[in-house]
Formats: structure tokens, C-alpha cells, sequence
């Protein structure tokens, strides 16, 4: 199978607008990103995809592949998938550009679900871990997702779920971490529908699989580091450096 990873950039951001041209220990939040992504040497090809000229010459300016969409796109799957059409390409893993702290094995377990006779029923796959802070459960910024006994999602949403009515039965939270994995094939088809009810009411674009009769097959993986949001999230980001 021939695996490439994509990197969708927006400049804007509503928390945090140009963040991933903010420094981190001297370089940027993208071209970390960028650099982790390949350092994991799981892929045959590795690019940003931006929606302008600053995020692209800093990528281009370090060495890195990058290119620029040429239309205007709701989500970062609309965005890569304008970019891989032309491709070849068997799987496309779609890297979130604020994880600088992104690392091999999680994306190793990711794309191994698409192996084997059991993989090849396998459309789209995501990366969840525990969350062990109860208020993290409460916070909208922090995507929930409830999975089956063969780790396919049911659902996700901003919201705590499963809601914890009976406080004598312990609840396990999941946080869905924004790292995907597609059959080209599939990212095509998804990009042609249009935003579904869901998506739009929870801002979260992996309902629209679930709205088409898709299930997300969820790995678990332990903590990937800090997702760079906001200002604090920056701070936080170079202590751990």
C-alpha cells in the first residue's frame, strides 16, 4: 500500500489566529509538525497543505514539500483531498498542523487496521486516548467519542457522553484526537457530500461518516502531547520541549 500523510494549514484561527507561524523553541508549530511527521518514516510522501503564501514559504523555507489549494474549503478532508486527487495513493493520513509533539507509534497502530483480511473492511480509521481529568469531560473543547466492543465509533459530540446518570457505575471518557486515516477512495466520496445535520450543529466533520452509515474504526493511543489552540497551549508546548 502506498501511505502518504497530509498536513492541512489554515493561517486564520478564531482562538489563536497565525499560530502555526508561532515559535516553539525556534521554530515554527508547523514546520515541527512537519518535521515529526516525517521523522516517523512511515510514509512515502509528506506535505502541508495551505490556504496561503505565509504558511507556505515557511514550510518551503525549511526544506519541506507544501502546496497551496487552489479553492476555498470547509475542512481540512475537503482541503487534502483536492490535493491527493491526482495522486496515487492507497491511504491518506490526514495530520493535524498544531501536533508538533506527533510521534511513530500512534500512526503506526493507526495504519495497521487497514492490514489483513479483517483491514480491508477498514474505510476510515482516528486516534482516541483516555481522558483522565473529569472537567476535560465537561469542556466542549474537547471532543468525546463512545465506541462499540470492536472499537467502531457510534459517536461523537462536544458534549459528555456517555452521560454519567448512575454515579455507582464507573465511566470511561474518550478524547478524540484529530488524526484520520482514509481509503482514498472514501476521502473522494466524503468530499462530495454535503455537511450533514450533525456536523454542523457540533463543528465536528467526522459526523458526516457517521451520518452516511460509515463507523470510524478507533484506536487507542496514550497521550500525544499539546495541541496548539491557544497562547497557553504554546507555553505549555516549550516546557515540554
Amino acid at each position: 500500500m502506498r501511505k502518504v500523510a497530509f498536513i492541512p494549514a489554515r493561517y486564520g484561527a478564531t482562538r489563536f489566529p497565525g499560530k502555526l507561524l508561532a515559535l516553539l523553541k525556534g521554530k515554527s508549530v508547523i514546520v515541527r509538525t512537519y518535521e515529526s511527521v516525517v521523522n516517523t518514516g512511515l510514509f512515502d510522501e509528506v506535505m502541508v497543505v495551505c490556504d496561503g503564501r505565509e504558511i507556505y514559504d515557511e514550510v518551503i523555507s525549511h526544506g519541506g514539500k507544501a502546496v497551496i489549494s487552489k479553492r476555498e474549503h470547509e475542512s481540512g478532508s475537503d482541503r487534502i483531498a483536492e490535493a491527493v486527487e491526482d495522486m496515487d495513493a492507497d491511504i491518506v493520513v490526514n495530520v493535524q498542523g498544531d501536533e508538533p509533539f506527533t510521534s511513530r507509534k500512534p500512526l503506526e497502530l493507526l495504519l495497521s487496521v487497514f492490514e489483513g483480511e479483517e483491514g480491508e473492511n477498514v474505510k476510515v480509521a482516528s486516534l482516541m486516548q483516555k481522558l483522565t481529568d473529569p472537567e476535560s469531560a465537561e469542556n466542549p473543547n474537547f471532543v468525546k467519542v463512545v465506541v462499540d466492543n470492536n472499537f467502531n465509533s457510534l459517536l461523537f459530540s462536544r458534549s459528555p457522553i456517555p452521560y454519567h446518570r448512575d454515579k455507582t457505575i464507573p465511566v470511561t471518557y474518550y478524547e478524540h484526537i484529530g488524526v484520520y486515516a482514509f481509503r482514498k477512495q472514501t476521502l473522494m466520496d466524503f468530499t462530495s457530500w454535503p455537511q450533514t445535520p450533525l456536523e454542523k450543529a457540533e463543528k465536528i466533520e467526522c459526523l458526516r461518516y457517521l451520518e452516511h452509515g460509515i463507523p470510524l474504526k478507533m484506536v487507542l493511543t496514550s497521550y500525544m502531547g499539546v495541541e496548539i489552540d491557544t497562547p497557553e497551549d504554546l507555553d505549555r508546548a516549550a516546557k515540554m520541549l
